[in-house]
């Protein structure tokens, strides 16, 4: 039997899959959390703190550590890793890390007695990696915005957005001239952690790509014009960028201390968000993805680029072909957690709390952190009700009924869903799977999976490295473990709370 590996490096953790194609089989996930396990890099979240909420950097070899204990531990749990004949993996998107002329030598002369952290750690220029929750580069995205205008937009795909890879390079060789002369190469966490997988650097794919806001989608390379813009010379530090069913790599001789054998090819790896578009199986029409994590996202396929890319959204590279659709909201389960711990609820008590609340009466901005939807720069709490005077549970129902209200608001412009495919940690949540369902009035599936990014990867492994086709795998291992029915009794009652919300986002100043 040929098994495939999936690997998902998310905001706060590594995990990793193995599927079975032939079978069907799925293992159960394996992880590492960063905060927990490995707690030397002092990044509880998954990020380094900081005073300024604005930004948020991790060390790349915290991720490094990660990858050789997830491995470990794999081959610990007793799984097949010597008959697995593919890798692929997804990264948390946006994030950028930043390497000097002594990578790919590093790479090439991996030991098996050293850690990868150790034999890599002279190989950073820059020794903090930016992640997707980094919103310090308003001032780069305004620079972006006013020499190309619209055209960010129409040919990226997005408009210039504070989080993404391009405004975040821009800042960094701007404001650290020395140490951008001294990067050879910037790679995407996706790319960053293929390449040590592969011992030679690779390719970034279309997926990922997309989401730097440097990705011309109309030609599907670099756009020369705009890189040159960002950072002087960037377009020779860029990796090429590829399909995403290419597997370019061959897995270096140092993961052989795994149980892994060396040679066995490489798919390129994507972002988290194209990687849960293939595991939720949310690529068939009709269907939309709400992916319930440190970020909140609601996304769905494209057989084309639209004419008018959305003003708030984004587009990027679909790694079954195509292109795939997608919001992002900031403050997901990090907002969620904050509150719950406010009331010092168990996650049961949260549970109780919002049910015995009235649905749709009450509507809350609940902004911790810098928000991407709206593009919000500083934290703001605002609600139409009094909070001070308000029951835990009226607060909580407001808090998860907004975070869902706000998808539906800005996928408004598109065709309402008819089914709605649930990812991500926070789905475990009978509570928030019924207000996704009873908001949208559509129902909510919930595959057997709950680690989507991690699956997806592991069958995009088998589409580039075993020949297996997206509609099989799809309709193998993105099986339906539940589903919430809407109640339509609630429909008007969301009808008007979409109106009171809509209206609560208009007083914002």
């Amino acid at each position: 039997m040929a098994y495939f590996l999936g690997i998902d490096a998310g905001t706060q953790s590594l995990k990793g899959i193995l599927i079975e194609p032939a079978t069907g089989w799925t293992s159960k996930p394996v992880s590492v959390h960063f905060g927990r396990d490995l707690p030397q890099y002092g990044s509880t979240d998954g990020f380094l703190p900081c005073l300024d909420p604005q930004i948020r950097r991790a060390n790349p070899r915290m991720w490094l550590d990660a990858l050789d204990l997830l491995l470990e531990r794999m081959q610990q749990a007793g799984l097949p890793m010597a008959q697995v004949a593919g890798v692929s993996g997804s990264g948390q998107q946006h994030g950028t890390v930043y390497l000097n002329h002594l990578f790919p030598l590093a790479l090439k002369t991996l030991q098996q007695g050293q850690s990868l952290a150790t034999q890599l750690v002279h190989a950073f220029s820059r020794q903090e990696a930016p992640i997707w929750m980094d919103a310090s580069t308003t001032t780069q995205c305004g620079q972006l915005r006013s020499r190309f205008g619209e055209r960010l937009r129409q040919d990226t795909g997005s408009d210039a957005t504070e989080r993404f890879s391009g405004p975040q390079i821009m800042k960094f060789a701007c404001e650290c001239p020395a140490q951008w002369t001294e990067t050879a190469t910037v790679h995407l966490v996706s790319s960053f952690l293929a390449s040590v997988m592969a011992g030679e650097n690779l390719p970034i794919d279309y997926g990922d790509g997309a989401g730097m806001n440097l990705l011309n989608l109309h030609t599907l390379a670099w756009d020369a014009e705009i890189a040159e813009f960002t950072a002087p010379g960037l377009l020779k530090r860029l990796p090429p960028c590829v399909p995403s069913t290419q597997a370019p790599g061959r897995l270096a001789p140092y993961f052989a201390k795994y149980g892994l054998t060396p040679g066995i090819p490489v798919n390129v790896w994507s972002g988290d968000n194209p990687n849960s578009l293939i595991g939720t199986g949310g690529s068939l029409a009709g269907r939309a993805v709400v992916s319930l994590g440190t970020s909140d996202t609601y996304f769905g396929t494209l057989t084309e680029l639209p004419a008018t890319p959305p003003r708030f959204g984004h587009v990027f590279g679909n790694p079954a072909g195509g292109f795939m659709t997608l919001v992002c909201f900031t403050n997901g389960s990090l907002t969620r957690e904050h509150f719950r711990n406010h009331y010092g609820f168990s996650r049961e008590e949260f549970e109780i709390a919002v049910v015995q609340a009235e649905p749709g009466r009450r509507q809350l901005l609940p902004w911790l952190v810098p928000e991407a939807t709206p593009p919000v720069p500083t934290q703001k709490i605002l609600c139409n009700f009094d909070a001070k005077n308000a029951t835990p549970g009226d607060f909580l129902r407001a808090l998860l009924e907004s975070q869902v209200l706000t998808m539906r608001y800005h996928a408004g412009n598109r065709q309402r869903p008819t089914q709605i495919r649930l990812t991500g940690g926070a789905s475990a949540s009978p509570v928030l799977r019924q207000i996704v369902a009873d908001v949208f009035q559509a129902p909510v599936v919930i595959g057997d999976s709950t680690e989507a990014a991690a699956l997806g990867a592991a069958m995009r492994a088998a589409n580039a490295c075993g020949g297996y086709g997206f509609d099989e795998l799809t309709e193998r291992f993105c099986t339906s473990q539940t589903t919430v029915t809407p109640n339509p009794a609630l429909g008007t009652t969301y009808e008007q709370a979409l109106e009171q919300f809509a209206a609560l986002l208009k007083s914002i100043k």
